[in-house]
């Protein structure tokens, strides 16, 4: 199963993808149930993100980074989920930062998962939509405050 969400968001491309840091990636917690970040190495190959979910369920996700470059156009970090909180069997995150003139970007979360069987991967498409959801107006308001154009 895919979701993708974009965001506009004022930055210049290299820039923006820059910034997608601890600071970031704190902002983007979700606000529904706690979740605490044990460990965030960096959005490089090889740099690894280390969830605990504390409620409404206690769960732990560890994502490894395994991919990231840079071109003329974009930017780009891809995450694999090597530990995932039941029901999810798979799970690939690219975080894709375009770019639309020198200072404005487009974000995109690009999310392809799997649950532990077609009925739980269906039921998953609408909670891992609502949970992302809300990115779209964190995005613009962090780089707004942040001010990277």
């Amino acid at each position: 199963m895919n979701i993708t969400l974009k965001a506009t968001v004022q930055g210049n491309y290299k820039t923006v993808m820059a910034a997608f840091d601890r600071k970031l990636f704190e902002a983007l917690k979700p606000s529904a149930g706690k979740m605490e970040i044990v460990s965030f190495t960096g959005s490089k190959k090889g740099d690894k993100v280390h969830m605990k979910f504390i409620s409404p369920v206690k769960s732990e996700w560890i994502s490894d980074i395994v991919e990231d470059n840079v071109t003329d156009e974009r930017a780009w970090f891809v995450d694999v989920g090597t530990q995932l909180p039941w029901p999810l069997a798979t799970w690939t995150h690219k975080h894709i930062v375009e770019k639309v003139d020198e200072h404005t970007s487009v974000i995109i979360d690009d999310m392809t998962f799997t649950g532990k069987n077609a009925l739980l991967t269906l039921l998953l498409y609408p909670a891992i939509f609502i949970g992302f959801y809300p990115r779209n107006k964190i995005y613009q308001s962090y780089f707004k405050k942040v001010n990277l154009t």
